[in-house]
């Protein structure tokens, strides 16, 4: 019983039309295009943090051999909230917002242009030292959550054009 069911499951995912992004591994077509996304430069420490995770997440060639471009502009603010009777804020918001093209380098054309974007939340301390290294960390960790969030939406793009050629 338990065989008749887990293939009738089978059956019906089969049928949906749902496949593997990067069926293929390495060598898929979106894999392929990935690897020849060149990152621009992106201003200020967190840009380097975000475009250090985008290289990472893209495998960036670094061959000169760049098909397309990825531009990144990035919007980081760290809001107060929590106010205690004597005005003092017991909380912060770090949100972290990135603007990104993905252009052609043959045609210069915008083949994506969408956002992506994170926050977190820090816990505001009587100790400064320890306040800054969470507003750090939490930098840290949304620069990853951004370059996930731009990756799969570049990787969705590759994937959809790669499928209807």
């Amino acid at each position: 019983m338990r065989a008749l069911i887990l293939t009738l499951c089978a059956l019906a995912l089969s049928g949906c039309g749902l496949r593997p992004m990067y069926g293929g591994g390495a060598g898929s077509e979106v894999a392929t295009m990935l690897r020849s996304v060149e990152v621009g430069p992106i201003e200020g420490q967190n840009g380097w943090l975000v475009r250090n995770k985008l290289v990472d997440r893209l495998s960036e060639s670094g061959e000169g051999t760049a098909a397309y471009r990825l531009d990144v502009t990035l919007d980081d603010n760290i809001t107060a909230f929590g106010i205690r009777g004597d005005q003092a804020a017991t909380r912060e918001r770090r949100t972290l917002r990135a603007r990104f093209q993905l252009v052609s380098v043959k045609t210069g054309l915008v083949l994506v242009d969408a956002t992506a974007g994170s926050d977190a939340g820090i816990d505001i301390v009587s100790s400064e030292y320890a306040t800054v290294a969470a507003e750090q960390t939490a930098l840290e960790n949304l620069s990853e959550v951004l370059a996930d969030q731009i990756v799969a939406r570049v990787g969705l793009y590759a994937s959809r054009t790669h499928s209807e050629q």
